[in-house]
């Protein structure tokens, strides 16, 4: 415990700066190579792209009113290059509908930006961490099936009794053997930075360095690290994007303070992302209409990256 305690509180004093090191300072050479090789695309020309996800229409999905075939419509009339399919709101794993969907998007010039499934990682009891990961892998299936190369996952709470410690453990073990499955798919899993053990930059890092896959990335959600005297949330954004997959995207941080977008997007292309930035806030249920944090996030694509104007 006290030699995680300390790579932790490693990685949080580094910042963005621990990426240049990990390698020489932990990895076997070989693997030392490959990540210095596969790291000079952060000087390269960023190419940040507008999506949404399905959980930002979630009061629709729930009450009937709208379809993952809807969503796929609506990313045509906002003019969006991608969705984000929350499973929870598919109709059936059936693998006919699935690429029923796949098709729909393929025709419409929709990407399916990836899938967003629920499972938690973190369980104390073994047996429920070989189920979690049995889930995982179902929902890497699904993901396959939709054409799609990205899965959000959760790591989870700390259960009452144990550590942050074990579970950070937990969580690497899942996820390894998680990206073993996935990687044979072509499908990245990206572990968001959500509510419990991964919701600090060093926790997501040190995942991060332990896991040692190119199919393990964070999914980064802007609005979820909390700020603690060494570290602002936007200090702990910046520590993350050398491994954001997926990005999702909304206006407040989680104590209803606003986030600076300009500066958001021009963190993620000084660090020469390349992906999705996908809007996941407030219901966007007019119909005929662009929302403005849609127009907000299309100017800032444009703004800040490789894209038409």
């Amino acid at each position: 415990m006290t030699c995680d305690l300390a790579r932790r509180q490693f990685l949080r004093a580094a910042g963005v700066g621990v990426l240049a090191g990990v390698g020489t300072q932990f990895l076997p050479v070989h693997e030392t190579e490959a990540y210095q090789k596969s790291n000079k695309s952060l000087s390269r020309m960023p190419r940040l792209l507008p999506g949404c996800c399905a959980y930002a229409y979630r009061r629709e999905f729930l009450s009937g009113k709208m379809s993952l075939e809807n969503l796929i419509e609506k990313a045509v009339e906002m003019q969006l290059a991608a969705i984000d399919i929350t499973v929870y709101y598919l109709k059936s794993t059936d693998p006919r509908y699935l690429s029923s969907l796949r098709h729909l998007a393929y025709k419409n010039g929709v990407a399916l930006s990836g899938a967003a499934c629920g499972v938690s990682m973190v369980q104390a009891d073994r047996a429920k961490r070989a189920e979690s990961l049995n889930q995982i892998k179902h929902w890497i299936d699904v993901t396959n099936q939709l054409g799609a190369s990205h899965l959000r996952v959760f790591a989870g709470e700390v259960p009452q009794g144990h550590t942050l410690s074990e579970a950070t453990t937990w969580v690497v073990e899942t996820m390894r053997a998680a990206t073993e499955y996935s990687g044979k798919r072509g499908i990245t899993l990206g572990i968001e930075d959500h509510g419990g053990v991964s919701q600090s930059a060093d926790v997501c890092l040190e995942i991060m360095h332990r896991v040692k896959s190119e199919y393990a990335g964070i999914n980064l959600d802007i609005t979820h690290f909390l700020p603690t005297t060494a570290e602002d949330a936007y200090s702990q954004i910046a520590a993350c994007i050398p491994f954001a997959t997926n990005t999702h995207i909304r206006s407040c941080f989680d104590d209803g303070s606003p986030i600076d977008m300009n500066r958001v997007w021009k963190m993620f292309a000084d660090a020469g992302f390349r992906g999705y930035m996908s809007y996941e806030g407030d219901e966007l249920n007019k119909p005929g209409f662009v929302p403005e944090p849609i127009r907000e996030i299309k100017r800032l694509c444009r703004e800040y990256s490789l894209m038409e104007p």
